[in-house]
């Protein structure tokens, strides 16, 4: 009797916070709203999670360490628990870094934690946005969200960078100083920046509160409106999907938001959750114990920042030197500019990408099923080549650790990588054109010819042909459920002249579109498939 009384009470309270909550918020017609929205199953949709929940380990993560670290560079000689640097020379941000990691219970832990989040941030919003960017995901009406997209990943690299940087060690000075010396680089303003970061000449006083501030505040304020402008676009547009996607039982669209995915989200957030706190208590990062305060002095190889800031580093090391010039009383060093400029332009083209591709292609229909690659084969090409130039940017930033772990000379390592950094590309962009054409060519040969049985029999007339199994209807709708497009000729205008936009604009949709497959139409099938009844 009592537990029925118990259980009558709850269930009181529980509808009464229930009506309590609906009343002044409208919580039931959020809940309706939004509980019947249905989110894909793909496991591609995964890494869009895996970037969020990660986030979310770094605001835990952040919020304990910011208990007890001191963003100050105020000289001090360290008293602490680790031997080694005893009596040592630091600023009071590298003193607190080593005190967290030593002496905080569970300090050097959540450290780990915060850095390696940090990493899995930024690699799991750049593969979501490879994964958007080669099924096509970003078009209309989604080019905004794409940006939205864009400005997290930037805004992560930047809450990084601004992370490791505060330490004040040996490492982060490095980094700060390559900084100092880029914006050093620029023109006529450069030394004017450089003094306003830094609060005057490097290193500065302030540096490290002023990262300080960006880092826990102003950055995270910011990925944090960006994350609900994405997902509220993605609620407004609704979720793309596979073709094929909810043609049978087994390959569903996905599932409402309540209960299901809601439950599912749940578990995953804590399975990401889990995976970081193993990976951070068995793996060391940033060990700024055995770097030491910064000092000038001991640079040596093996100084790399994170690895979504080495390619920008990258760049640094493989333009050419001995690049500058003077004009007008000042200095222009391209060695410095010329890195900045392409780094700022790939960035720019990245960003503005689905606006391009819509001139080019013409393309103003909405879009809701994604492409498969090979389908939108100079899109892949044109990915696979940005991907690539990357990575060469990126292995361009361990050129010192490559010549001397391999014993090569460093002046080969760096030719290499810039003659690599220009052949490359080009080359990944051909392979991966003529792979996607080849893919193509094939579906299409499956499609009107069905599969290869591999059992071959005989005519009447002597001749042995293969017999091919015809493929089921599923599987021909993902086939040939792509667009045929056409490219865009130069047309006059109301004068009745061709523009020179207008001859761009049809010769470049005439290079994204050349060489194109077109899908199997439906009297090729109906023609295919009274052959193969006259074969049988």
């Amino acid at each position: 009797m009592t537990t029925a009384n118990n259980t009558a009470k709850k269930g009181g309270f529980l509808a009464g916070t229930a009506n309590y909550l609906d009343e002044r918020v409208g919580v039931a017609g959020i809940l309706k709203t939004f509980g019947r929205k249905v989110f894909p199953d793909h496991w591609s949709f995964m890494l869009g999670e895996v970037a969020l929940y990660s986030f979310l380990v770094l605001l835990l993560s952040g919020t304990f360490l910011t208990f007890f670290f001191q963003p100050a560079m105020t000289p001090v000689v360290y008293d602490g628990i680790y031997g080694p640097l005893k009596g040592a020379h630091m600023s009071v941000a590298y003193a607190s870094t080593i005190d967290i990691s030593f002496e905080v219970r569970g300090g050097l832990l959540m450290r780990q934690v915060h850095h390696w989040a940090a990493l899995l941030f930024v690699a799991s919003a750049g593969l979501h946005m490879l994964r958007v960017f080669f099924t096509g995901a970003f078009r209309k009406p989604r080019e905004i969200n794409w940006v939205v997209g864009f400005a997290l990943f930037v805004l992560g690299m930047g809450g990084g960078f601004t992370g490791y940087s505060l330490p004040d060690d040996l490492l982060s000075g490095n980094g700060l100083r390559i900084i100092d010396g880029m914006l050093k680089g620029v023109p006529v303003i450069g030394s004017w920046i450089s003094s306003l970061l830094f609060g005057g000449e490097f290193p500065g006083e302030n540096i490290v509160a002023r990262l300080y501030s960006l880092h826990i505040m102003l950055i995270p304020a910011l990925i944090l409106v960006f994350i609900a402008i994405h997902l509220f676009m993605v609620v407004i547009h609704k979720h793309t999907h596979y073709s094929g996607a909810g043609k049978r039982d087994d390959n569903v669209v996905g599932y409402p938001l309540a209960p299901v995915y809601v439950a599912k989200a749940g578990g995953f957030f804590f399975i990401v959750f889990g995976v970081i706190m193993l990976v951070a208590a068995t793996f060391t990062i940033n060990p700024v114990w055995n770097y030491g305060g910064y000092d000038p002095s001991p640079v040596s190889a093996g100084t790399q920042p994170d690895w979504y800031i080495g390619w920008l580093d990258g760049a640094l090391r493989l333009t050419p030197s001995h690049l500058e010039f003077e004009a007008g009383g000042y200095t222009y060093s391209m060695n410095v500019l010329l890195p900045m400029i392409v780094g700022v332009l790939f960035l720019v083209v990245v960003a503005l990408y689905p606006f391009i591709e819509a001139w080019v292609t013409g393309d103003k229909r909405e879009h809701h099923v994604l492409d498969r690659p090979r389908n939108a084969p100079t899109r892949t090409a044109i990915g696979a080549a940005g991907v690539v130039f990357y990575a060469v940017l990126w292995a361009g930033a361990a050129t010192d650790l490559i010549a001397t772990n391999f014993k090569m000379s460093l002046n080969q390592v760096l030719t290499t990588l810039q003659i690599s950094l220009i052949v490359l590309p080009v080359l990944a962009y051909i392979i991966t054109k003529r792979l996607a054409l080849s893919l193509q060519r094939k579906d299409r040969e499956i499609v009107l010819h069905g599969r290869e049985s591999g059992r071959i029999v005989r005519l009447p007339h002597g001749e042995f042909i293969e017999v091919h199994e015809e493929i089921d209807e599923y599987t021909r709708y993902k086939l040939v459920d792509f667009v045929n497009y056409e490219p865009i000729m130069a047309r006059p205008n109301a004068r009745g002249k061709i523009t020179i936009r207008g001859r761009i604009r049809a010769s470049m949709s005439s290079w994204f579109f050349e060489d194109r497959v077109t899908p199997v139409t439906p009297a090729e099938l109906e023609a295919s498939h009274k052959q193969g009844k006259e074969l049988h």
